[in-house]
């Protein structure tokens, strides 16, 4: 089999095993007896232990160049603590599983982006492959995964979600030890010596600094929308059925650009073009929000989420593939997913406040988020 379709499956289970659980945990811990107070508690800490176990974890895969061991060691481990959540009998217990089983996630996305990246680069007369198709292939799966599940939960109960999971993620390591790993490959500095390098090496690289910047920017400004998106349209008057057909929208159009506008977009206008767009994308996007809900202009718009967020991340890898050196592979991915998390985790608490300061012109701050990346994409002209 060759390396296309082997992360195929990896991506697809994988993100089947997000898609299963996602929509439920929420009412799960609630079944269980946890109060709001007690689930929000939960949820903040599983985000702070993923920002600093997806660096820590990756930094080690790097040093290791065990990139698909770690991997699959990751998600075993998230799949064996997951019955733990089912017979935690209080909330100290079923709270310490939780970030347990946190911890072990939050490098497996970054894990295997780097595996793909690499093996999608042409070599030595091996055929590569887009990282768009691998990629998309874990959205659309996403979704299937959350229609499954409202299926399995109306069935066997809201328990059911956990073992499902599971067994996802356990066959989710069995095919992340069949991707293909490629050559161990080392940095040799002038002297011959291995030349490790590290997180100060990635920051000390300006072209590295500008993605993480331009991400944190873009990608943050959906913080606003994410949360109060559905809120602002329903005390609009828009039915929860027209509400879902619209963030349906903006996934299926992540989707669609993952797989055919996004690579070949990136590929014949380079990453900078590709970064601008997106940033403009934002711009107009957040100004529809702020200023509109008519269900035609929210139709109109929310499509454009396939350029805030599809597009921006496959120009973003199409730099960090160029720029990285291959044995810092990981730790980059895990640094561009870290600044990113932490402004999106910052400006979901600033929404909260905005929103109900300024009430929907708080949209209006994110498009200056974008407005401000936009500048920021001609730094990445000569990289890739």
């Amino acid at each position: 089999m060759s390396a296309l379709p082997r992360f195929v499956v990896l991506f697809a289970l994988m993100y089947a095993a997000f898609g299963v659980s996602s929509p439920f945990m929420p009412a799960f811990f609630e079944r269980r007896g946890l109060g709001s107070e007690q689930i929000g508690l939960l949820f903040g800490a599983g985000t702070a232990i993923r920002l600093v176990a997806g660096p820590l974890v990756g930094r080690v895969a790097d040093l290791t160049q065990a990139l698909r061991a770690v991997l699959a060691i990751c998600e075993v481990l998230a799949a064996v603590v997951a019955p733990g959540l089912l017979r935690a009998p209080v909330f100290a217990p079923l709270f310490v599983t939780s970030l347990v089983q946190s911890a072990a996630l939050a490098p497996t996305t970054t894990l295997a982006d780097a595996l793909a990246l690499r093996a999608a680069q042409p070599d030595r007369g091996r055929p590569g492959f887009e990282y768009g198709w691998v990629r998309g292939t874990g959205s659309a799966v996403f979704i299937v995964g959350t229609l499954v599940s409202g299926q399995v939960v109306a069935s066997w109960g809201l328990a059911s979600i956990i073992g499902f999971q599971a067994v996802l993620l356990v066959a989710a390591a069995g095919a992340a030890l069949l991707v293909p790993i490629g050559q161990r490959q080392e940095a040799v500095d002038a002297t011959g010596h291995v030349a490790r390098g590290g997180v100060a090496t990635l920051l000390g690289m300006p072209v590295f600094r500008r993605v993480m910047l331009v991400s944190a920017l873009v990608l943050g400004s959906h913080a606003m929308h994410d949360t109060f998106a559905v809120i602002r349209w329903s005390a609009a008057g828009i039915t929860p059925t027209a509400a879902s057909a619209l963030w349906s929208m903006s996934v299926a159009a992540e989707v669609v650009v993952f797989f055919f506008i996004g690579p070949p977009l990136v590929r014949r206008s380079g990453p900078a073009a590709v970064v601008a767009l997106a940033a403009a994308a934002g711009i107009l996007r957040w100004i529809a929000m702020a200023s509109s809900t008519s269900v035609l202009v929210l139709a109109l718009v929310q499509p454009l989420h396939g350029l805030t967020f599809a597009a921006l991340h496959l120009a973003c890898m199409r730099v960090i593939a160029a720029i990285v050196p291959p044995h810092l592979a990981a730790t980059a991915q895990a640094m561009y997913a870290l600044g990113a998390g932490v402004t999106t985790a910052l400006l979901t608490l600033a929404s909260g406040w905005l929103y109900g300061a300024v009430g929907a012109h708080g949209f209006l701050l994110m498009a200056l988020l974008c407005a401000a990346a936009l500048p920021l994409s001609r730094g990445l002209r000569a990289a890739a």
